[in-house]
């Protein structure tokens, strides 16, 4: 973290309501820091087949992302905090570590849950991961 505090403000997104909580939580820090906030969507890989058909399900899920993307853009803006997207594929927990080191954020503010009772149990590993593998501060919302 900067002496000056948190500025930087990555969000890992999946459109569940517990990522918009932790949406929200983020703006309500940027607003007392005066932190910028980016959200990051990860992907999972659709393995490639020899029908192009198999590719489908990828455009529509990058439809989704962007969807969600947009509504937490908007979602930012109407509290006046400058948001930037990054829709990106390959393993969550990785991947959000990964970028969050890489582009220097202060802190990391993640939902504890995603998508559906399947994928509680996996967003939660995900944020368990990022907690055990960020090297910064991580905020986990129920």
């Amino acid at each position: 973290m900067s002496r000056s505090g948190i500025k930087r403000i990555l969000v890992p997104l999946d459109g569940s309501k517990n990522s918009i909580r932790g949406l929200d939580n983020a703006i309500y820090l940027a607003r007392q820091c005066q932190a910028t906030i980016t959200g990051i969507y990860i992907l999972p890989r659709v393995p490639v087949r020899t029908y192009r058909a198999i590719q489908y399900p990828e455009k529509e899920l990058l439809k989704d992302a962007d969807r969600n993307m947009e509504y937490a853009k908007k979602h930012c803006a109407q509290n006046g905090i400058v948001f930037e997207k990054k829709i990106s594929f390959g393993d969550p927990g990785y991947t959000i570590v990964k970028y969050a080191k890489d582009r220097n954020f202060d802190i990391i503010v993640i939902g504890a849950r995603g998508r559906g009772s399947i994928k509680e149990v996996f967003f939660g590993s995900v944020s368990n991961y990022v907690v055990h593998k960020a090297g910064m501060p991580v905020l986990i919302v129920k």
